[in-house]
């Protein structure tokens, strides 16, 4: 290609651009009166989207209060009223039941919700406990035999004793003539061993009857071996411990004379203890014998205990609606102490899968359960529930919520607040609305339970609060022209009106056959046409 040719190109390239540009300039040209026209250079109108401007409304109360205002304001306490503009009440209006919210408003109260799962419920039973000695493990102490207490040698409570230990020395005139008697009857058995066999046998009769009365008063075998050895019966015995452990109760005093049967030691053995627990009623049948506890002791904060439950009582303490049971825990170093106080966990889960909900999804009345269900975006049915069992994080649902439906688990609250808020705004707002434009005989569009009559005064009954009026056919409720009594929502309504005075008014059904006036005003002479004579005379409905 030659220069001549790449020239030609060149001018050919600009020229286009230079046309398009112009073309694109002659395009933006002014906008006409509706904005949505513009002149371009053939003279064919082209068609430029504008931005939606939404149409304020009203301001109302930042605190929910039942007060609008055309303009902005401020409440009595500096806070700023809130624009509410068209299509955030009525447009795309939500099913009957439902709330609709913003997302914009969505995002600032930080609404999170979670779908309904089948899931099994897990919960942690906690219930407040206490130390208790092992009672097979607790031994008393007490002589059959008359005596006094000549020394001690266990003298305090709380000390650490071994079986075979010696717990105090004694002296009983039983005793010695026991010892004797025995002594006796020992040796004369053995001096008999070459006579006849009907006296060896009578006196070796008395011999081991001797000797089982020393065994009965708990005298040790090695005591009793001395005795037929030596063969001389002593004046005081050492009382041995049968038993390991330590002294819990010492009521043995050096010198005092005891009685047959008297408790002078309790001996206690803490190797194993009782950890007993009060459960709640409502907890009760989730706890099973043989399940695994875990204990804890705020003594020491760092260490938990595991224990088996081994029995659970068969009656309930009235006073406290609680149901002890009882688990078994191995004492080593003896770290637990009875009389201490302890915390008790059990793993408890519910047998097979049900729907669940978080439990922060549900609102509790009082009365009922309320839980908001997310239907559409920014719009959400309140819905009551039926629960069953409770876990640590989800609640069982047994009616009011289907599997895979999300429930709001966050601000869910703040929801219900905005819905009771709309509610009540838009029940405020409604009647002034209404009243500023009245079409005899119907009802505002979309409206089910306010309806719209002209009529003329009968009678006015302030003290009663009610009023006799002479309506035409009012379409809304399929009524023909009579004179029938209002009820008044507000005294204050009858304020400047008069028998005889045509009126436009709008009522409601408050109750079965019990309809009040919300809203009323004089009308206009040409635009209200009063029943000449009425049809009917009702006062009620």
């Amino acid at each position: 290609m030659n220069a001549n040719a790449k020239t030609a190109i060149s001018i050919l390239v600009v020229a286009a651009l230079a046309a398009g540009a112009g073309f694109w300039l002659g395009g933006r040209g002014p906008a006409t009166a509706t904005g949505g026209q513009v002149a371009a250079a053939d003279g064919k109108s082209d068609q430029v989207p504008t931005k939606k401007v939404r149409k304020l409304l009203y301001y109302r109360n930042p605190m929910g209060l039942a007060d609008t205002s055309p303009t902005p304001k401020k409440d009595p306490m500096g806070m700023d009223y809130i624009a509410v503009y068209d299509g955030e009440e009525d447009g795309n209006a939500p099913a009957a039941g439902q709330v609709r919210i913003s997302i914009e408003k969505v995002q600032k109260l930080g609404v999170k919700t979670e779908a309904a799962s089948r899931r099994s419920i897990a919960k942690q039973v906690r219930a407040a406990g206490r130390i208790e000695p092992d009672e097979r493990r607790t031994y008393t102490i007490s002589p059959k035999f008359e005596g006094y207490v000549e020394r001690l040698y266990v003298n305090v409570t709380g000390q650490v004793v071994n079986r075979g230990q010696p717990l105090f020395e004694m002296y009983s005139p039983d005793l010695v003539s026991a010892q004797r008697e025995y002594a006796i009857a020992a040796k004369a058995a053995m001096a008999l061993k070459s006579a006849g066999s009907e006296a060896q046998g009578g006196m070796k009769s008395l011999a081991d009857s001797s000797l089982a009365r020393l065994k009965n008063w708990d005298i040790s075998a090695e005591q009793i071996k001395a005795l037929a050895e030596t063969g001389e019966a002593k004046r005081s015995l050492t009382f041995l411990s049968p038993v390991s452990g330590i002294v819990t109760e010492k009521k043995a005093v050096q010198g005092m004379r005891f009685m047959p049967g008297e408790a002078l030691y309790q001996v206690t053995d803490l190797s194993s203890i009782w950890v007993v627990a009060d459960v709640f009623e409502q907890d009760i049948g989730q706890v099973q014998k043989g399940a695994k506890v875990t204990v804890t002791v705020n003594a020491y904060p760092e260490k938990t205990f595991a224990a088996i439950v081994s029995y659970i009582y068969p009656t309930l303490k009235p006073e406290t609606r609680t149901v002890q049971i009882r688990a078994e825990l191995a004492n080593p170093g003896q770290l637990l102490k009875p009389g201490m106080y302890v915390q008790v966990e059990l793993a408890a889960t519910s047998s097979g899968k049900a729907i669940t909900i978080p439990n922060s999804a549900v609102i509790d009345s009082g009365t009922r359960q309320l839980v908001f269900v997310q239907v559409g975006e920014g719009r959400f049915e309140p819905r009551a529930v039926k629960l069953g069992g409770r876990g640590d994080s989800f609640v069982e649902v047994l009616d009011g919520v289907s599997e895979g439906e999300l429930v709001v688990t966050t601000a869910n609250f703040l929801i219900d607040a905005e819905s009771n808020l709309t509610a009540a705004i838009g029940g405020f707002a409604q009647a002034p609305a209404t009243a500023a434009k009245v079409d005899a005989g119907k009802a505002p569009a979309g409206s089910k339970a306010s309806h719209l009559a002209d009529g003329v005064i009968d009678g006015i009954d302030a003290a009663g609060g009610s009023m006799d009026i002479q309506h035409g056919p009012v379409a809304s409720v399929n009524w023909p022209a009579m004179t029938m009594q209002f009820k008044l929502a507000n005294p204050a309504l009858a304020t400047g009106l008069r028998k005889g005075a045509t009126v436009s008014f709008e009522f409601v059904e408050r109750q079965q056959g019990e309809w009040v006036i919300t809203a009323i005003r004089p009308a206009a002479s040409s635009a209200v046409t009063a029943p000449a004579k009425p049809v009917e005379t009702h006062r009620s409905h």
